[in-house]
C-alpha cells in the first residue's frame, strides 16, 4: 500500500475538494490528483464520483474513509506519545459547540493556559456538532445532548433550567415566573427541529398535553433573540445561556420542570491525545470549581 496515495485520498475525502486537500497537504493539485488516480487504478476501484468541479464519495470510498480515519488517528497518537512530556507549545485544537455561552469560557481558560495552541470554533445544532466530531473534523464538542454511542467519551459539564423570554414591553415582562401551561396557544418563536432546546421543550409540552402556536422557526439562537425582541412572540432559552440583552426578559418556569444539560465530548479513540486530555482536564477543574 502506498502511503502517499492513502494520505492523498484521506485529505480529499475529508475536504471533498482537491484544491483544499492540496492546500492542507502543501502539494500541488496535479500531484494530489495523480496520487488519488493511481490509488484507484492500482486497485481497480472508484473512490470518488467526479461531477465537474464537484466530487462525492462512492460507497467504497466512504467505507475506506472510516478505515483511514482510524489509521491517521493512530498515527497522530503515536506522534503525540513520542513527543513525551513536552509542554503543549503549539498545535491546533478544533472545537465544535451548539452555543457560545459554555464553550467560550472554556476556550478562554484553555488559551490562557496554553497560549501557543491555535483554536478554532465551529457552531451548529447538536446533531451537526456531533456529526463533525464523528467525522474527525473537530477534536472536542461542547453540546447539550450526551451521545449514547460508544465511540464517544462524555464529560458532564453542568445543567440549567429552561426559561421563557419575552420582549421588555410584553405583558409578561414583569412576572416572577410562569407555568408551562401558560404557553398554551401563545405565539412562539422556536429553534429548528434539530435544536436540542426545541426537542426538550417539545417533549415536555407533549407530556403535559400542551399545544402552542409556533409563528416562526429560526435556525440561529441569536436570530431567535432578535425575533423575540422585535415582538414576534415568546422564546425559550436555557438560563445558563441567557445574555444581558435589556430588550428581553427571562422568566423562570415554575418548578424548573425542564433542565438542559451540557457535556464536553470527544471521540473515545482520541481522548489520549495530550491536547484533548488537557482540554478535558480543564473542563473537570471548572466543573469542580
Amino acid at each position: 500500500m502506498n502511503y502517499a496515495q492513502i494520505r492523498a485520498f484521506h485529505a480529499v475525502a475529508r475536504e471533498l475538494s482537491f484544491t483544499r486537500a492540496a492546500r492542507v497537504l502543501n502539494v500541488s493539485q496535479p500531484t494530489l490528483s495523480a496520487q488519488v488516480k493511481a490509488l484507484e487504478t492500482g486497485h481497480g476501484v472508484r473512490l470518488f464520483d467526479r461531477r465537474g468541479r464537484r466530487i462525492a464519495m462512492t460507497e467504497l470510498g466512504d467505507a475506506l474513509l472510516g478505515i483511514t480515519h482510524r489509521m491517521f488517528a493512530l498515527e497522530e497518537e503515536a506522534d503525540d506519545f513520542l513527543a513525551g512530556a513536552r509542554a503543549l507549545m503549539h498545535g491546533h485544537l478544533k472545537v465544535g459547540a451548539d452555543g457560545p455561552h459554555h464553550v467560550i469560557p472554556l476556550m478562554a481558560a484553555f488559551r490562557q493556559r496554553h497560549p501557543g495552541i491555535r483554536l478554532s470554533l465551529a457552531m451548529g445544532n447538536a446533531d451537526e456538532v456531533l456529526e463533525d466530531l464523528a467525522g474527525y473534523r473537530t477534536d472536542i464538542a461542547v453540546v447539550g445532548r450526551a451521545p449514547s454511542d460508544g465511540r464517544f467519551h462524555v464529560l458532564p459539564f453542568g445543567s440549567a433550567p429552561l426559561a421563557v423570554f419575552v420582549a421588555a414591553g410584553h405583558p409578561w415582562a414583569k412576572r416572577k415566573s410562569v407555568r408551562l401551561a401558560n404557553l398554551a396557544g401563545q405565539p412562539m418563536v422556536l429553534r429548528e427541529p434539530g435544536s436540542l432546546t426545541r426537542q426538550v421543550l417539545s417533549r415536555a409540552l407533549e407530556r403535559a398535553g400542551i399545544e402552542i402556536d409556533p409563528v416562526i422557526e429560526i435556525d440561529s439562537r441569536e436570530a431567535v433573540a432578535e425575533a423575540v425582541a422585535g415582538g414576534l412572540g415568546i422564546g425559550v432559552v436555557s438560563l445558563g445561556e441567557f445574555g444581558g440583552d435589556n430588550r428581553v426578559c427571562a422568566i423562570p418556569i415554575e418548578g424548573n420542570p425542564i433542565e438542559m444539560e451540557e457535556h464536553v465530548v470527544c471521540l473515545e479513540d482520541r481522548r489520549r491525545l495530550r491536547i484533548v486530555r488537557s482540554f478535558l482536564a480543564l473542563a473537570r477543574e471548572m466543573v469542580r470549581a
